[in-house]
């Protein structure tokens, strides 16, 4: 069975790829090497290449695990965790 590739729009491609910067930045500031990090994350270095690239066939466990290397696993549960809109559309049913 062949994977069905991801179709991101231009504007939605530069925020993955501002979040592969952030990554490396943070690696970078902790003082650790590519290879250090893939090895913790038990990923090859070009996954995390492409994690840092912001490429979107990437699975989110391997971006999950980069993250937990660096510390930073709790920002995961930032995602989607300002639900503006959804909040609206539910006071809008509250309204009825």
């Amino acid at each position: 069975m062949s994977r069905k590739k991801q179709t991101i729009f231009p504007k939605h491609q530069m925020t993955l790829e501002q979040m592969g910067e952030n990554i490396k930045l943070a690696r970078k500031r902790r003082k650790l090497t590519a290879v250090q990090v893939a090895e913790r994350a038990d990923i090859v270095r070009t996954t995390l290449y492409q994690i840092e690239k912001g490429n979107p066939s990437v699975a989110i466990g391997a971006y999950f695990n980069v993250l937990r290397v660096l510390g930073l696993q709790d920002d995961f549960l930032k995602l989607a965790a300002d639900d503006e809109l959804g909040r609206k559309l539910q006071d809008l049913e509250l309204l009825k």
